[in-house]
């Protein structure tokens, strides 16, 4: 088997991540290597934002806002960006361009965020990609300073893997069912 083969099949998302995390210029040679995606016209039609520290509350405070719920469920809904150390939003930045589609743009982009949660597995962190139904308000968009030909796929939220995380069950699937010859 070969070495992307065998990582690509251990990925696994961890929703509980210790507070160690990859430091900026950590990211930069993963990110680079996530460049690389399918890319119709290579437009590069994306970006990340790095969410640290106060970033973080700053985004539990969009959340909240954007759902207009008061009390323990805003709080709790405040603290979710707090689940991790780093978060790191995945933007499409949509280019305009009459020959590469919007959806080809969206699909480049999404591309890079999976690149780079596999190379972040890869490099020994844990990830869980995460969205939910406030990713696109204009209250967590404007948080993220958005232009409005960007629309925001989620966040990577990434630290280290607990020393008593269980392996990740994922049921086999039969490829043969989701591979048709025409």
């Amino acid at each position: 088997m070969s070495v992307v083969l065998d990582a690509v099949g251990a990925r696994r998302s961890y929703s509980r991540v210790t507070a160690a995390v990859p430091t900026h210029e950590d990211l930069l040679p993963l990110v680079a290597a996530a460049a690389r995606v399918a890319d119709h016209g290579a437009l590069r039609p994306w970006r990340l934002i790095e969410l640290r520290g106060d970033a973080r509350r700053r985004l539990g405070g969009a959340l909240v806002a954007a759902s207009g719920l008061a009390g323990a469920d805003a709080l709790r809904l405040a603290e979710k960006p707090l689940r991790a150390e780093l978060l790191i939003a995945v933007v499409a930045s949509r280019r305009d361009n009459a020959k590469v589609a919007d959806w080809e743009q969206d699909a480049a982009a999404a591309g890079v965020g999976h690149a780079l949660s596999l190379l972040l597995a890869d490099a020994g962190w844990g990830v869980m990609w995460r969205t939910g139904p406030l990713t696109r308000t204009r209250q967590v968009h404007d948080l993220h300073r958005l232009t409005e030909s960007e629309e925001l796929l989620g966040w990577l939220y990434v630290g280290g893997v607990p020393e008593d995380a269980k392996p990740g069950v994922r049921q086999a699937i039969d490829p043969a069912e989701f591979l048709s010859v025409l």
